[in-house]
């Protein structure tokens, strides 16, 4: 029973075909298990490599066989009380095939399958977009790619495709049937055996005969070269157009005093998620970090998720600073704009109204899609978990959340719930058209 396995390298020395088919094969627990793997660690973390545990039946290499029902085969089957065809049968010395009994006995580990940060990546935000992104002919930027297309005869040093180019040497050599080095070897053992005997008349024509031959095929070597600047051929790329729209993410973190570190924490940790997904889903995509109190900034990237602060809490000036920043910066004739707010819910007691009037009557009119999370004591989790009600905000933007459709809003009690959140609310999904 034949077994076939490429184990033709590529460069970083791993069998690239063989581990695309079982990424294919594979993906769906592949998928599972970082998932999980997440969830019990930091977000930060799936920015990394990742050792997945696979189960070994799902390992094994495809086989060839012959079908039972066709042809002629001549079997010994040596007899036997215990075993029938299909039994799997112990090694020596081993508790069963994957036994992990307690004792003296060894046992198999799982298969581990090592992804790098990039398959880690494409597997956690397989399935995530940003909803209802536009591509219309004022939000799109054609960007160009290289894309594989076949050899040519010129181009960088760094693209030589070597395979091909001593394919054609070969080829070369072949037709003009340029002189083998075994074959000018052969013909300098004669002429030492030759001229290692005494000579006569025949040995002397002889060794004329050689000589000639060989300086010949020496001159017929010299002019066809081994690699000639017509055997070389070059990987071909051309650009293909990849239409790319235009998008911003406006990110709002509540950093009052009444957000203590727990819910900072879990505020970070789920900015650390989205930055991650806009950043790997899409090369044109602006983030602006907004930071509020009784007052907001915008801020860099840094200071947005390590440095320290704390004041009141009024939420509308984070929405008036995001606002504003669109009206100077990212016209919506252009942009795709999206935002994303966290706030534990506790707001200054008259704001909220301010907050509806600022999302209903300006921002949402804007955006694409606004998402809110706000963070919940686990305590509370089972109370306000599946109800309306809640923080004044909440109430607030209830409201905001019946009106247009292109709101969204959710809990988060737990590290555990960042990611199921977070797919909730960038699940791919049919486009959304917010109401004028």
């Amino acid at each position: 029973m034949p077994i076939f396995i490429d184990r033709r390298l590529n460069p970083k020395d791993k069998s690239l075909g063989n581990r695309q088919r079982f990424l294919k094969r594979a993906r769906e627990e592949l998928k599972r298990n970082i998932r999980d793997q997440v969830r019990a660690g930091r977000i930060a973390e799936v920015d990394r490599e990742h050792a997945v545990p696979m189960p070994r039946k799902g390992t094994s290499e495809p086989v060839f066989s012959d079908a039972r029902d066709s042809g002629r085969r001549q079997h010994i089957l040596p007899g036997n009380r215990t075993y029938i065809s299909g039994d799997l049968i112990p090694k020596p010395g081993l508790g069963g095939v994957g036994s992990s009994s307690p004792g003296n006995s060894e046992s198999e580990d799982d298969f581990r399958f090592m992804l790098s940060r990039e398959e880690v990546l494409d597997l956690f935000f397989e399935d995530l977009e940003l909803p209802d992104l536009v591509k219309l002919n004022l939000k799109q930027i054609l960007t160009f790619k290289p894309k594989r297309a076949g050899f040519s005869a010129s181009g960088s040093p760094t693209n030589i495709n070597v395979g091909r180019t001593m394919r054609n040497s070969h080829g070369r050599r072949i037709a003009l049937r340029r002189p083998k080095q075994a074959q000018l070897d052969e013909i300098a053992r004669q002429l030492a055996l030759l001229e290692a005997q005494p000579p006569n008349a025949a040995r002397r024509e002889r060794i004329a005969a050689l000589r000639e031959e060989l300086d010949l095929m020496e001159r017929r070597r010299r002019r066809i070269s081994y690699v000639d600047p017509v055997d070389i051929r070059f990987n071909r790329f051309d650009p293909q157009p990849q239409p790319n729209a235009s998008a911003v993410m406006f990110c709002l973190m509540d950093v009052s005093g009444s957000m203590g570190e727990r819910e900072k924490d879990l505020a970070k940790r789920f900015f650390v998620l989205l930055h991650l997904f806009l950043t790997r889903r899409y090369e044109r995509t602006d983030i602006v970090f907004i930071r509020h109190t009784h007052e907001a900034q915008e801020v860099d990237e840094q200071t947005f998720f390590y440095h320290t602060q704390s004041g009141g809490t009024v939420v509308s000036t984070a929405l008036e600073e995001m606002h504003r920043i669109i009206e100077q910066r990212y016209p919506p004739t252009e942009w795709n704009i999206y935002a994303a707010q966290a706030s534990d819910g506790d707001n200054f007691a008259t704001d909220s109204e301010r907050c509806i009037e600022l999302l209903g009557g300006k921002l949402m009119r804007l955006c694409q899609y606004f998402a809110y999370v706000e963070i919940i004591d686990e305590r509370e989790s089972h109370i306000f978990g599946s109800t309306e009600n809640g923080t004044s905000l909440w109430r607030a933007y209830s409201a905001i959340e019946q009106k247009w459709p292109n709101f969204q809003m959710r809990r988060i009690a737990s590290p555990a719930d960042i990611y199921p959140v977070f797919r909730q609310l960038f699940a791919r999904q049919p486009a959304m058209h917010a109401s004028a």
